[in-house]
């Protein structure tokens, strides 16, 4: 039966992994990385998010995770009127110092560039953010996120995450003047909201999606 053993670099049973097993990268700068430096690293992980100047590197995900990001995305796409787009696994910048990469991104369209080689969004067209709850960015997606989308203005955030056999879906809307989220309107499978436009998503269409 064949052992599966790390590549030479990455043995540490003899002791520390040599300076060169890592990429010089992974060391940040005093100050943290910024959103420019995120299009510049090489080798950067596919889906790596900036928050507070930090690399985020995400974990494989789940079946449901895809899923769902992909029926959201097809629904919205479907509502959304005329003027807006929607998008996934872009990144927004909300900060110089924070770049999260949203599941699904409703956005003004006069914001869409010729340009093929963008990678990210501004947040003043951003409208609505979506994010898929995942088992590693529980804490991100309800706690960090949220903050971070609301100081630059987004006025739209969804949460959307299992809940036993349930899918729940928790609407915030953006209170302007104090640029926080007010309390979320909390909706199980069957998600009918009014903003940022007329919604109507039934989950139960999710298993037969494709």
């Amino acid at each position: 039966m064949s052992v599966a053993t790390l590549p030479p670099a990455l043995d540490q049973s003899a002791g520390e992994p040599p300076e060169e097993a890592w990429p010089s990268w992974l060391v940040p700068p005093t100050d943290g990385f910024t959103s420019a430096d995120l299009d510049k690293l090489p080798g950067l992980p596919p889906h790596t998010e900036l928050l507070n100047g930090s690399l985020v590197f995400v974990s494989p995900q789940r079946r449901w995770h895809s899923l769902a990001k992909k029926f959201i995305w097809s629904k919205l796409r479907e509502a959304a009127p005329s003027g807006w787009y929607v998008d996934m696994e872009m990144s927004v910048k909300v900060s110089d110092r924070n770049r999260p990469e949203p599941d699904v991104i409703v956005f003004n369209a006069a914001a869409e560039s010729d340009d093929l080689s963008e990678s990210f969004y501004n947040a003043e067209d951003v409208l609505l953010v979506v994010e898929v709850v995942s088992p590693e960015s529980v804490e991100r997606d309800h706690e960090v996120k949220p903050r971070k989308y609301a100081a630059a203005g987004i006025r739209h955030y969804w949460l959307v995450e299992q809940d036993g056999v349930s899918v729940a879906v928790y609407a915030y809307e953006l209170d302007p003047v104090g640029k926080v989220y007010l309390p979320p309107v909390i909706q199980h499978d069957h998600v009918k909201l009014p903003a940022p436009f007329p919604i109507d998503i039934d989950f139960a269409e999710m298993r037969d999606y494709r």
